[in-house]
């Protein structure tokens, strides 16, 4: 399936394609356009439209896109849901409330400024997502042992 997003990807840009790639459609592919351009791409190439008004998958007061798309597509998965916790406070500038966010936002921002290309940037960062939920598990598998 084609997604479409705004361009200049950042936290939660970067963050929705790896959590579809990796947890709903392992073959989407991503088209990044202008602000005001996602919903007209969206209808004229019917791809699903996210991260940008008009889009359901979009903030929902608190929720940024990546959790809309948890909520969404019935997503339980607790190393999943603890990402969520640092993609949401790195994105919505709240970076207190969680200790990962303001790393996350870091590297957000030294991304884009190393791979401005969208496709290269989320490329890269992938592995950067791979490897933090990678940590989520060990801590969600930590926390059960304890409990």
């Amino acid at each position: 399936m084609l997604w479409v997003t705004r361009s200049h990807v950042h936290v939660d840009r970067v963050a929705c394609p790896w959590l579809i790639t990796r947890f709903i459609d392992s073959e989407a592919q991503f088209l990044f356009v202008p602000k005001g351009e996602v919903m007209g791409a969206a209808q004229r190439e019917g791809a699903i439209p996210f991260d940008c008004p008009g889009a359901v998958l979009n903030h929902e007061g608190e929720l940024c896109t990546f959790d809309v798309i948890i909520r969404n597509y019935g997503l339980t998965d607790r190393a999943l849901l603890r990402m969520a916790k640092i993609v949401n406070a790195a994105d919505t500038e709240r970076l207190d409330k969680d200790p990962l966010a303001a790393g996350l936002e870091a590297l957000a921002v030294g991304f884009s400024l190393r791979y401005p290309d969208d496709m290269q940037n989320i490329e890269r960062q992938f592995e950067l997502y791979d490897a933090l939920y990678a940590w989520c598990r060990l801590e969600t598998a930590k926390e059960k042992y304890l409990n």
